[in-house]
């Protein structure tokens, strides 16, 4: 179990590299393309990284269903984490639609605003952080 765990930890790293630098995209996106400057490059860029987030989400998901069956369903923690799991899925999600609308060139956020939503993924998972190492209750 140790190595699904390790490979489960890869996964999550990979996909949480991937939520926190899309929106990056995005703004660089929006504040490029008010500019005047040449953005097509951040198109290809985000629907790249999109689709390498997914397939790590999917690995992430799948592996940490291994270890829910290999370990058990015990602890409120346990729950806590799971509950802030489909959060982040959601938001993924809600990074899936902003990219939609990225390849219709009807991106209509402003840089700002995709600054503050790069910053949700991570009020999410530091307290997953938190459920998984410390196990408050």
């Amino acid at each position: 179990m140790l190595w699904i765990k390790a490979f489960h930890i890869l996964a999550m790293t990979s996909w949480m590299a991937g939520i926190f630098y899309l929106p990056r995209i995005f703004v660089h996106y929006v504040e490029g393309r008010e500019a005047g400057e040449d953005v097509a490059r951040l198109e290809i860029m985000a629907g790249k990284l999109y689709g390498f987030m997914s397939l790590m989400a999917v690995f992430t998901l799948g592996l940490g269903t291994w270890l829910w069956l290999g370990y058990g369903f015990s602890g409120g923690w346990l729950h806590a984490k799971l509950l802030l799991v489909v959060l982040l899925v959601g938001y993924h999600y809600w990074c899936k639609v902003y990219l939609n609308k990225l390849r219709k060139g009807i991106l209509d956020r402003s840089g700002r605003y995709f600054r503050l939503f790069n910053e949700l993924p991570l009020i999410i998972f530091i307290p997953i952080l938190i459920m998984v190492v410390v196990k408050p209750f």
